[in-house]
């Protein structure tokens, strides 16, 4: 059994901080990757359902376990170290998808003017639907423009200062009302 196979064993168990001093990181690091890259990665493939993802999270693992070594907070089980790391990734980057896909319609969507008559019929539709809003009493516009924002009605509740179910009740009546005004206005609803 070779040097670092030995150390690998001990690492695994029980970390000794002499044996820190003989090898370099690198070579640590190497033999925690040769040992466990395979089934790293196979539970990151598991975990993210895709190759790609799979491969960078391992990368950003291990870069995380290297960061570790050179700060002297070396992991005593860097085998279930990096299947945390891995998997905290993983509930990472669902978050950050989960706000990107939230938040996507506020960046440019990339199509191409449609010509100027569809930007007037657009911008027609956007000054009635101004005046519509406008006609309404201020609680019931500021609670549509919140629902039209992605606020939940609890949250609509607090800001307008009214119960939750006098809140769903003023939110049918104003989308009713604002209906019938851009009926009245030649609008499609």
């Amino acid at each position: 059994m070779n040097v670092f196979a030995l150390m690998m064993a001990d690492f695994e168990t029980t970390l000794v901080p002499a044996a820190l001093s003989s090898p370099s990181t690198a070579d640590l690091v190497a033999a925690i990757y040769d040992s466990h890259h395979v089934e790293l990665f196979t539970f990151a493939v598991r975990a993210s359902r895709d190759r790609d993802t799979a491969e960078d999270l391992v990368h950003e693992a291990f870069v995380r376990l290297i960061v570790e070594f050179e700060a002297g907070r070396t992991p005593v089980h860097a085998r279930a170290w990096l299947y945390r790391v891995v998997a905290n990734l993983v509930v990472s980057r669902s978050r950050h998808a989960t706000v990107a896909g939230r938040h996507s319609d506020a960046v440019a969507t990339g199509v191409e003017d449609a010509g100027p008559e569809l930007a007037y019929l657009d911008h027609e539709r956007q000054a009635h639907l101004d005046v519509a809003l406008g006609e309404l009493e201020e609680d019931a516009r500021t609670a549509l423009l919140m629902a039209a924002g992605g606020f939940n009605g609890m949250e609509i509740a607090e800001a307008i200062g009214r119960s939750g179910n006098a809140t769903r009740t003023l939110m049918c009546r104003a989308r009713l009302q604002l209906r019938q005004r851009l009926a009245s206005n030649g609008s499609p609803a």
